[in-house]
């Protein structure tokens, strides 16, 4: 049995609480400074224990991180280095959802020379998106191109964005205006947010696909020199790329990032019918052929255990569990920073957790 700390009884960090007390192997503990939300969570996850506490506080995630093996921060970006440096100084090994590059270079940082593992980024994207592109591209030689796309919208659009909020709104808009990184004939560089415009199509449903912050992951680095052309974006329905230009451009939300999530919080409602649409291609050498291999798949809100779960909230928080439960089974390195793309792709889908996708 392993004591686990998860940091945030959101809309994620329920689930994550749920999947881990529920399945037996795990005693779970939730902080968050939110007691509504303490209370939604230890209803999904009897048993759990619940502690209040701010993530800004090192004193309080110092008492909450005493006596457990491992950490699941489901904060919000901005507090996981001070949390990653506190589990550290704690030997307790840390995971984490953010999809900021800043972050996890901080990270990345704290990792080197700790007894204990740090594996930032392990829930959607960043985080399968790469455990399913590193299996796409598996016995390719001369990679010439590998896209990596992602979206969470909801099931039936009914507003001029077309969409609805499903995850943080911090985080939303940060990937909306963060630089992005690409490899670009072979070399990391960065482009910018929002550009790329592309459209596909997945199961007979149209999106449209641009360049956003964080999904790379670690990915870009390590393809660096192996691939022509790495690209990370996320997906929307057709039209929402011109909207978001003229909201944070023309009429200058960039530069009011707390007025524009005022608005969103305002204006665009939650939705528990979502999807979460995945596509992975790569394109290059298998048996002297130029050959393309594609991974393409939609995920859709369901009833897990006698609760429903949202999309983002089944792919996002069983993304992190499974990474977790594949540490515990000593299938992944026991310390120092562990990437995505360790993480083999056929034993996350095996896992109980990581099933889900499946």
């Amino acid at each position: 049995m392993k004591d686990v700390l998860v940091l945030g009884a959101g809309k994620i960090g329920r689930m994550v609480a749920s999947l881990l007390q529920c399945s037996g192997d795990y005693r779970v503990t939730v902080m968050d400074s939110h007691d509504g939300s303490l209370r939604e969570t230890m209803a999904l996850a009897p048993g759990a224990t619940s502690v209040g506490g701010r993530f800004d506080d090192p004193g309080a995630i110092d008492r909450a991180l005493e006596g457990k093996w491992a950490v699941v921060s489901c904060a919000p970006f901005f507090c996981n280095p001070m949390i990653a440096e506190r589990a550290k100084a704690k030997g307790v090994h840390y995971l984490d959802l953010t999809e900021d590059v800043a972050v996890t270079k901080k990270v990345l940082e704290l990792a080197k020379g700790a007894k204990t593992a740090f594996i930032p980024q392990c829930g959607l994207a960043p985080g399968f998106i790469t455990i399913a592109a590193n299996h796409v591209i598996q016995g390719m030689t001369g990679l010439h191109e590998v896209k990596m796309r992602v979206g969470a919208l909801p099931e039936f659009p009914s507003n001029a964005l077309k969409y609805n909020l499903t995850w943080s709104t911090d985080g939303l808009i940060n990937e909306y205006i963060q630089p992005c990184e690409a490899v670009i004939d072979g070399k990391v560089t960065e482009v910018p947010a929002l550009e790329g415009l592309e459209h596909m199509t997945i199961e007979g449903i149209e999106f449209e696909a641009f360049n956003t912050s964080g999904g790379l992951g670690t990915f870009a680095a390590t393809l660096e020199g192996k691939v022509k052309h790495l690209s990370y974006k996320t997906m929307r329905y057709p039209g929402h790329n011109a909207i978001l230009k003229l909201l944070l451009w023309d009429l200058g939300f960039r530069e009011h990032r707390d007025e524009l999530k005022a608005a969103f919080e305002r204006a665009l409602p939650t939705t528990k019918q979502d999807i979460v649409a995945i596509f992975v291609s790569a394109a290059g050498m298998v048996d002297g052929r130029y050959t393309e291999r594609t991974y393409a798949k939609i995920v859709r809100h369901k009833e897990i255990a006698g609760h429903h779960w949202t999309a983002i909230q089944i792919t996002t928080a069983c993304g992190v569990t499974a990474v977790l439960d594949l540490l515990r089974e000593g299938k992944l390195a026991q310390h120092g920073f562990v990437r995505n793309e360790d993480v083999r792709f056929d034993d996350f889908i095996a896992n109980r957790f990581g099933r889900y996708y499946a």
